[in-house]
C-alpha cells in the first residue's frame, strides 16, 4: 500500500474507532513498522486531522470528539452485522478480498458515535459463526422477536419443542448466538432457575418479548 493511500486509510481505521487504538496495533494492521505509523501520524496532524494521544491502560491515538462524522446513519446493531459477516466472510476465506472488506469495515464503524462504537465492540464480541447454518425458524415473528431480544436485552418468552416434539416454554435472557454448520443455537439464561439453557433456533415455535417482569425475577440494576 502507498504511503498516501496509508494515510486516508489510517483516518478512516481511527475515525471507526473513537475509544483510542496503540501504536503497535496500528503497526499490525497496515504491516509496516511502528516508527513508520509515528511518522503517519504526525503527518496527519500536519494535514491538521485533529488527533490525540492518551497515555495509560485504555490510552491510545484517536480522534477528537468533537470531528465531525459523515453524513451515514448506520445504527450499532446495523453496524454490528455488517462488521461480523465481512469478519465471518474474510476468516471463512469465503472471500480473496480481504483487504477491500476491511476498509469498508472501517467505513461502516466510522459512521457511528463513541456510544454506538462500544455498543458495536460489545455486539461482535457476542455474535460468532461458525460455518453457515442450514435451519432456520420459518415463523417471521419468532425472528423479530429474538433480533429485538438481542439486541435490546430484554427477556424472551419462547415455546420450543425437543427431539421427541416435547414442548417446552421459558423466559429466558439471551446471552450468545452459535452459529454453527447445520444451526443456530442461542445461549440463555433461564429467569426462572438461572441455568444455562441452549435454544436451537429452528425449535422455537414461539416466541415474544417480556417487557413486565417482576422486580423478583428481574436483574439488578
Amino acid at each position: 500500500m502507498k504511503r498516501q493511500a496509508r494515510l486516508f486509510a489510517i483516518a478512516e481505521y481511527l475515525r471507526g474507532r473513537r475509544t483510542g487504538v496503540t501504536a503497535e496495533l496500528l503497526a499490525e494492521r497496515f504491516n509496516v513498522t511502528v516508527r513508520t505509523i509515528y511518522r503517519d501520524l504526525d503527518a496527519l496532524r500536519d494535514a491538521s486531522l485533529p488527533l490525540n494521544a492518551d497515555r495509560g491502560p485504555g490510552g491510545g491515538y484517536a480522534l477528537d470528539k468533537s470531528y465531525s462524522l459523515p453524513p451515514v446513519n448506520f445504527t450499532a446493531r446495523e453496524a454490528a452485522l455488517l462488521c461480523t459477516i465481512g469478519r465471518w466472510a474474510t476468516e471463512m476465506r469465503l472471500l480473496p478480498f480481504t483487504e477491500t472488506v476491511q476498509t469498508a469495515m472501517d467505513k461502516v464503524r466510522s459512521a457511528l458515535s463513541t456510544t454506538a462504537q462500544r455498543e458495536l465492540i460489545r455486539h461482535m464480541e457476542e455474535l460468532k459463526f461458525i460455518g453457515v447454518p442450514v435451519l432456520a425458524p420459518k415463523n417471521a415473528e419468532v425472528r423479530a422477536a429474538v433480533e429485538r431480544a438481542w439486541f435490546e436485552q430484554c427477556p424472551l418468552e419462547v415455546e420450543y419443542h425437543s427431539s421427541d416434539y416435547v414442548t417446552a416454554k421459558r423466559t429466558v435472557r439471551l446471552k450468545g448466538a452459535l452459529l454453527e454448520r447445520t444451526m443456530t443455537v442461542l445461549v440463555s439464561e433461564c429467569v426462572e432457575t438461572k441455568e444455562t439453557l441452549r435454544l436451537r433456533l429452528d425449535k422455537i415455535d414461539r416466541a415474544r418479548c417480556v417487557s413486565n417482569l417482576s422486580r423478583e425475577t428481574a436483574p439488578p440494576p
